[in-house]
């Protein structure tokens, strides 16, 4: 079965730190883009960062120098380390696996993106 289980968030104050993990299934992990994203209230998903099989991240300008994504290929778990946290990162933090960069293989019988159950991240001032 295809899933993926975040855990990790909380409520933390300004200048804090908190982790968030993602673990996914082989076949998730093995292929997939994956990657967090962020979607406060009141406004769209956006992305936070991502991480391809091969270790490169791209990361939104917002979170640079602070927020580092990683992966561990021993367990299929994605992580999110959040440093310096701001009132501003206060939202709900969605773990996602897209597409590879290459795209997938011909007649791939998965879905194109997943999507954890999201994971409530609150910075207060």
């Amino acid at each position: 079965q295809v899933q993926l289980v975040e855990s990790g968030g909380g409520l933390v104050q300004s200048g804090g730190s908190l982790r968030l993990s993602c673990a996914a299934s082989e076949i998730i992990f093995s292929i997939y883009t994956m990657g967090w994203y962020r979607q406060a209230p009141g406004k769209q998903r956006e992305l936070v960062a991502t991480i391809i099989t091969d270790g490169r991240t791209v990361y939104a300008d917002s979170v640079k120098g602070r927020f580092t994504i990683s992966r561990n290929n021993a367990n299929n778990t994605v992580y999110l380390r959040m440093n310096d946290l701001k009132p501003e990162d206060t939202a709900v933090y969605y773990c996602n696996a897209g597409p590879p960069p290459g795209g997938f293989p011909r007649d791939w019988d998965y879905e194109y993106t997943y999507w954890g159950q999201g994971a409530q991240v609150t910075v207060s001032s």
